[in-house]
């Protein structure tokens, strides 16, 4: 049984995480650090957990009782943590934040997105989970770059979800501002654009093409849908084929041959992908749910493959039948 810690348990990733490792065969949660919340029960902040956990907010951190550490906590925070806590050599850490994405030779995380770095994954110590916006763009286009086909500018226009935006009410975030509303964030200039390039260059180096991203505000509260398009005169039948071997062993990523919607993957971990030419463009949907396979999904991903778990275990989720 994996002993998990989980830091900042008052967010919505967090609230996600914690219900698929109440679920999950091989995991039981040892404590649930909120300095805010210590005292209170989860499910006086995690309400869809009513019936399934007595599990109370801690202030405690029991570092020497866990296996895994996940970091839930705010971007910077985690590095904060870090720098200021001695934890266990043997205690593996998955961080959802911002704070360990770009490589650096200051620390040993792994980018954590498994159909790029599955490998490097099952055997590291530490493992930064990627953004959401950036698990759901780079899975749309990582084929092509091993390939060598990212040779023209990337244009990307993603719609998210509220609870993209954190469970921290905010202007953009109220129910009356966000319903029957659209609205851009951030174009050109999102934080996960540099997570993108890295990975892609890591396939491509030589990819120094622009990403032109446009990322929305939807009114809905959870998935992001993405669409992209670049300039190759391949084939669409050799595109797809280049698609289905790189993801013929990855057990979450598919490809649909009719565009998908968003309530296809809301609630599941996966990523839909879709395929069309108009001439010389090539148009790619992809879409996930943010907060699963976008963030805590994508978290549990990685904990199988940390721990050497088949890695479907505990996310054969299903999304609404209508």
């Amino acid at each position: 049984m994996i002993k998990i810690g989980i830091i900042g348990g008052a967010g919505y990733t967090a609230g996600e995480l914690i219900r698929l490792l109440l679920n999950h065969p091989d995991a039981e949660i040892v404590f649930v650090h909120s300095a805010s919340n210590a005292g209170n029960k989860i499910t006086d902040v995690h309400g869809g957990l009513t019936g399934e956990t007595k599990l109370v907010f801690t202030d405690e951190l029991y570092m020497n009782d866990v296996d895994l550490l996940f970091f839930c906590s705010a971007h910077g925070d985690s590095k904060k943590f870090m720098d200021t806590h001695k934890l266990p050599d043997t205690v593996k850490i998955i961080d959802l934040s911002t704070d360990y994405r770009i490589k650096s030779e200051d620390n040993d995380f792994v980018y954590g997105l498994p159909e790029l770095n599955r490998r490097q994954i099952c055997k590291s110590q530490h493992v930064a989970n990627p953004g959401c916006f950036a698990t759901c763009i780079q899975l749309g286009v990582l084929p092509l770059a091993k390939h060598l086909m990212l040779n023209s500018e990337l244009h990307v226009n993603a719609i998210t979800g509220s609870t993209g935006a954190g469970v921290k009410p905010g202007a953009t975030t109220h129910y009356s501002w966000r319903t029957d509303n659209v609205s851009i964030y951030k174009p050109f200039e999102h934080q996960h654009l540099a997570e993108i390039r890295q990975s892609l260059v890591q396939l491509q180096t030589s990819f120094q093409s622009s990403i032109n991203f446009i990322p929305v505000r939807g009114n809905f509260a959870r998935g992001i849908f993405a669409t992209t398009y670049l300039n190759t005169r391949v084939s669409l039948e050799e595109i797809r084929r280049i698609y289905e071997e790189y993801y013929d062993d990855h057990s979450f990523t598919f490809l649909t041959d009719r565009s998908p919607d968003l309530k296809q993957v809301v609630n599941t971990n996966k990523c839909l992908i879709y395929l069309e030419k108009f001439g010389d463009k090539l148009l790619i949907v992809s879409t996930i749910d943010n907060l699963l396979k976008g963030a805590s999904g994508q978290a549990v991903h990685n904990m199988n493959l940390l721990f050497n778990l088949e890695e479907t275990v505990g996310l054969h989720l299903k999304p609404s039948a209508f």
